[in-house]
């Protein structure tokens, strides 16, 4: 009987320290947000540096998707997207924080360039869900979530990859998306698994399901 009380009143405490957390997120002041958006694109930029190339095609697996779905449902649409637009701007800007420790315009226009700029709608979109719905932030939502925001990332990625290199749609499956599903599933379950333990199941913004 005292263990079980010790484990509710743990659950009971962490309950309020999750939704602490988003409701002062939320109602933070500009300074704190930025620092936060800050945060997680220099923590895009670490696990960008997580490569797996291929032999096959020129787009490699990396590890940075996580601080993307991540940063979605921790930082909400507006400094989610805002996160990887710092990631994006500075590493074009010069900032070697790009997978493989590169950094300038020519990876924003190159062949990979397109999963880049996935990464800004994606985590805009899942912050979105997340902020408005609370029937997204179980394990189920979340995954529907992070599914989502892959399908974003890959649609736009493979969009440039197909452009740059000039090849039709299937070629450009083969390249860029089929290689990267089994892995992009895992991917999905592990952050939706993280990201369902993180977000409260109550309304910290006013927020009502319809």
């Amino acid at each position: 009987m005292e263990l079980k009380n010790e484990i509710s009143a743990f659950l009971t405490r962490y309950d309020n320290a999750r939704y602490s957390f988003f409701r002062w997120r939320y109602e933070s002041t500009y300074i704190y947000k930025l620092s936060l958006a800050l945060g997680f694109a220099l923590i895009t930029g670490i696990l960008a540096q997580i490569r797996i190339p291929l032999p096959f095609t020129p787009v490699p697996i990396t590890g940075q998707v996580f601080a993307v779905l991540l940063g979605g449902v921790v930082l909400g649409k507006n400094y989610g997207a805002l996160s990887q637009g710092f990631y994006a701007a500075l590493g074009g800007a010069g900032v070697p924080w790009f997978s493989g420790m590169k950094g300038g315009i020519p990876v924003l226009t190159g062949v990979t360039g397109g999963y880049i700029l996935g990464f800004i709608v994606a985590a805009g979109v899942i912050g979105w869900f997340t902020d408005r719905y609370l029937r997204y932030r179980d394990f189920k939502g979340m995954l529907l979530l992070m599914l989502l925001g892959i399908g974003i990332i890959h649609a736009l990625g493979a969009l440039q990859l197909s452009l740059i290199l000039h090849i039709g749609l299937i070629r450009t499956l083969e390249l860029g998306v089929l290689p990267f599903i089994p892995g992009d599933l895992f991917k999905a379950f592990i952050a939706a698994s993280i990201a369902g333990a993180l977000t409260p199941k109550t309304a910290y913004n006013g927020e009502v399901d319809a």
